[in-house]
C-alpha cells in the first residue's frame, strides 16, 4: 500500500492547515465585477475567507505536499519504508501566527520518516528529492508564465514560482535538520 489510512488523514489535515495559514498571506485576486466581495464578510471575516482559503490551498499545498512526496517515493524506490507524518506542533505554530495576524510566518507542517538501514548517500538522494520537486514546480510555473498562454492565472503562477523557489533555497541550506545538511553529509561521505 502506497499510503496508509493514517497518512491520508495526516495529509488531509496538513493541506487544510496550510490553506488556513496561507489564506492570511495570499489573497485571491479581486475583480471589479465581484460586487458580492464588497458586501460580504462579518465579524470574523478577517480570520477566514473561503475564496482566499481555496486560492492559497491550491497554490501552496502542492508545493509542500509534493515536496514531501518526493522524499517518500524516492525512499520507497530505494527500498525503504517511507511514510508522511504531520507535525502538530509545527502546524499549530503556523495557525497561531496566522490567528494573531503575524507578518512573519514560521511553521513546519510535517516530515517523511524513512526507516531501515539508510546509507548517507541514499539519505542524500532522498533529501534532495523534495527540493528537486520544488525546482521542477518552479520551472513549470516559470515556463507557463513565459508562454503567455495562462494570463488568467498569472498571479497564481507567479506566487507558485516564488514559493517553490523559496522552498528549494530554504530546504537546501546545509544546516540542522534541513535537506541541504543531509545532502552535504551524503556528499562528504562519498569523498
Amino acid at each position: 500500500m502506497v499510503f496508509s489510512l493514517s497518512e491520508i488523514i495526516q495529509i488531509g489535515i496538513t493541506v487544510l492547515a496550510i490553506g488556513f495559514i496561507f489564506s492570511g498571506y495570499i489573497k485571491k485576486p479581486k475583480t471589479y465585477d465581484d460586487i458580492e466581495s464588497y458586501f460580504s464578510g462579518g465579524r470574523f471575516s478577517h480570520l477566514f475567507n473561503w475564496e482566499d482559503f481555496k486560492f492559497s490551498t491550491m497554490i501552496v499545498a502542492p508545493a509542500i505536499i509534493l515536496h514531501e512526496f518526493g522524499h517518500k517515493f524516492v525512499g520507497m524506490a530505494l527500498g525503504h519504508h517511507s511514510y508522511f507524518t504531520a507535525w502538530p506542533t509545527g502546524l499549530g505554530l503556523g495557525v497561531v501566527m496566522r490567528l494573531i495576524g503575524s507578518r512573519f510566518l514560521l511553521f513546519a507542517p510535517g516530515f517523511v520518516n524513512i526507516t531501515g538501514n539508510v546509507t548517507a548517500s541514499e539519505m542524500a538522494i532522498i533529501a534532495f528529492a523534495g527540493p528537486l520537486v520544488n525546482l521542477i514546480l518552479f520551472a513549470a510555473s516559470w515556463a507557463a508564465l513565459e508562454s503567455g498562454k495562462f494570463r488568467k492565472h498569472a498571479k497564481a503562477l507567479h506566487i507558485s514560482k516564488t514559493i517553490n523557489m523559496w522552498l528549494f533555497l530554504f530546504n537546501m541550506i546545509p544546516f540542522g535538520p534541513l535537506d541541504g545538511a543531509k545532502v552535504l553529509r551524503g556528499i562528504l561521505a562519498l569523498i
